[in-house]
């Protein structure tokens, strides 16, 4: 265990977190304020009862009596509004922190290199993005503000004791390192059973999240009895982190609470003895004391949850930064801004892979003209759809260049690269909302009269109107209530709509129906039509009327040319796909 990971609070995390308190500092001093006289007006209550019944009470005298009942209910009055500021506040200023936190987090992710996602889980994403906001929320709302504000009753009430009679507190006092010590251990414990448990707790939602995604998978292949086995185990996992927590609580509090009711015993016994023996305690002293202890032991014993909420919060908050910190970003250092391109592209010696010393692509070249349609084939792996991830910059290559109109993409911003350059995925990707939204990706610009038009042009308006409410049907989660078919034309629609100078097509028809290839067919021609494409081919229609055809196997261009051109090599690599995977679709 690292010195660290045992420190009450990290004190350099704690500084970065309150960089997010500036725009709230007003609200920041409000609160601290609340306490301070939360404190004071704590303290003040037992004081003012014991001065009640020494003067009033004890002595059966009504004069004076009636100042100190408006007293203790002013005070008490304070004590309601104050309550209510700190109450409110700390929680408000909780929220609005980890509102900016989580913006900031969200926004930091949107910018991450696909290689950071390839390597990481969803679910513990999703755990940093939610749930640990969540705790970070609680160190304003219930830890830092709670803690404070205890620890200065305690300092005020102890202070009032000792002014009140030095005697009586020596006995509280004598206490004290006991239930401080037990505090100790008791925080040094829970830190790391919370640690644990936010560790299972990321591997639970991980683990939930990838079997709900996966559950058509799961149940083709009837793999329920082992995911429910491996469920349990993770869940036993997380019972136990959470049991460790229950049982050093079930230890602390008895032991805290023993030593307050100790305390009150011996107090009501040597003070007792000093009123009726030689009055150096009064009747009043050992009213105020009683009502005290536990304003002194119960603080204390909060203190040490409040440590817990604290340290689950800081836990959170250092699981987030380091998201914050992680540097996967592309290198967005282009100057060129390009509202249009031309279209020319070119490969020249690229090489790259997703994994070190392993390469996916071993030095290709190759030329795209502008309004060209280059159709790329070859086996699986052989390296097509990592053409398309380049060309668009979601990695990095490891050696060469690549250039769209002459000009290196690295020296074009992100931006313009990416808004000039549509792609459709053989994997449609669609979100939880209309038609439309998914179409537009909420692209202000882009109406509802250009998005029909745009569909009318690709022959794909009847089928979308055919749906319940046309274009404002909410397709849910990943459009589930779309075929594949149906998916991939919104995807080719969604590309069309945004005018891109250079169009990259992964036209998989594999799992659609007839009607539906034919309208992707349709749609294909209409928006390769004079206008720079890279297909990945799977149809042979596509295949024929592409300008030029890329053949690749294993990372490499082995071949290059039209249709015909291709065809006329002997025992060539084309040739021999064509043989064995088109003809068939060409006599059918």
């Amino acid at each position: 265990m690292s010195k660290t990971r045992d420190k009450i609070i990290d004190v350099g995390l704690f500084k970065r977190l309150s960089r997010f308190i500036k725009p709230y500092k007003w609200v920041f001093v409000a609160v601290f304020l609340a306490v301070i006289f939360l404190a004071i007006s704590t303290a003040a209550r037992p004081y003012i009862l014991q001065q009640a019944i020494d003067h009033n009470i004890a002595t059966r005298t009504l004069e004076g009596f009636l100042p100190y009942i408006i007293v203790m209910g002013v005070l008490l009055l304070f004590e309601v509004v104050c309550q209510l500021v700190f109450i409110f506040y700390a929680g408000w200023l909780g929220q609005n922190v980890v509102k900016d936190i989580r913006v900031k987090l969200f926004n930091h992710m949107l910018k991450f290199k696909m290689k950071y996602y390839d390597n990481s889980s969803v679910g513990v994403l999703i755990t940093r993005a939610v749930t640990d906001m969540e705790r970070i929320a609680d160190i304003f709302g219930q830890g830092l503000f709670m803690i404070f504000r205890d620890l200065l009753t305690m300092f005020v009430v102890s202070a009032v004791m000792a002014f009140m009679n030095w005697k009586l507190s020596l006995i509280v006092f004598a206490m004290l390192p006991l239930v401080l010590y037990a505090t100790r251990i008791f925080q040094k414990y829970m830190k790391r059973a919370f640690e644990e448990v936010r560790t299972e707790v990321s591997n639970l939602n991980s683990f939930v999240q990838e079997r709900v995604t996966g559950m058509k998978i799961l149940q083709l292949f009837t793999r329920e009895d082992t995911e429910y086995k491996k469920f349990k185990a993770i869940n036993e996992r997380h019972k136990k982190g959470w049991l460790k927590t229950v049982w050093y609580n079930s230890i602390f509090f008895p032991i805290a609470e023993l030593s307050s009711s100790i305390t009150i015993g011996l107090i009501a016994w040597y003070g007792g003895l000093n009123t009726v023996v030689d009055e150096s305690a009064s009747l009043g002293d050992l009213t105020a004391f009683i009502m005290m202890i536990p304003m002194l032991f119960r603080p204390l014993r909060q203190i040490a949850d409040k440590f817990n909420t604290l340290q689950m919060g800081m836990v959170a908050a250092n699981r987030v930064f380091k998201v914050l910190d992680t540097t996967s970003q592309i290198n967005d250092t282009g100057t060129q801004e390009v509202s249009q391109f031309k279209g020319n592209i070119a490969f020249n010696d690229v090489h790259f892979g997703y994994v070190e010393d392993e390469e996916v692509l071993k030095g290709i070249s190759f030329k795209v003209n502008a309004g060209e349609t280059v159709a790329i084939v070859g086996s699986t792996g052989a390296g097509k759809s990592t053409i398309i991830n380049l060309l668009n910059r979601f990695y990095e290559i490891n050696k060469g260049v690549i250039t769209i109109d002459y000009s290196d993409i690295k020296e074009l911003t992100l931006t313009s690269l990416r808004s000039q350059i549509a792609v459709v995925l053989q994997d449609v990707f669609l979100f939880a909302d209309t038609i439309l939204n998914n179409i537009t990706l909420n692209h202000s610009e882009i109406t509802e009269a250009q998005v029909q038009q745009a569909a009318k042009d690709i022959g794909i308006h009847e089928f979308i109107m055919s749906l319940p409410n046309g274009y404002h049907y909410n397709v849910k989660e990943r459009g589930v209530m779309l075929s594949s078919g149906q998916r991939q034309l919104i995807s080719f629609l969604r590309a069309y709509v945004t005018n891109p100078s250079i169009l990259v097509l992964d036209e998989a028809t594999s799992s659609v129906d007839s009607y539906s290839e034919q309208l992707i067919q349709n749609a294909t021609d209409k928006i390769t039509r004079n206008r720079t494409s890279i297909v990945i081919a799977h149809r042979l229609a596509t295949i024929k009327k592409a300008d030029k055809i890329i053949v690749m196997d294993a990372g490499q261009i082995v071949e290059e040319g039209t249709h015909q051109e291709l065809l006329k090599k002997q025992d060539g690599y084309y040739r021999n796909l064509y043989e064995v995977q088109f003809m068939k679709e060409e006599v059918a």
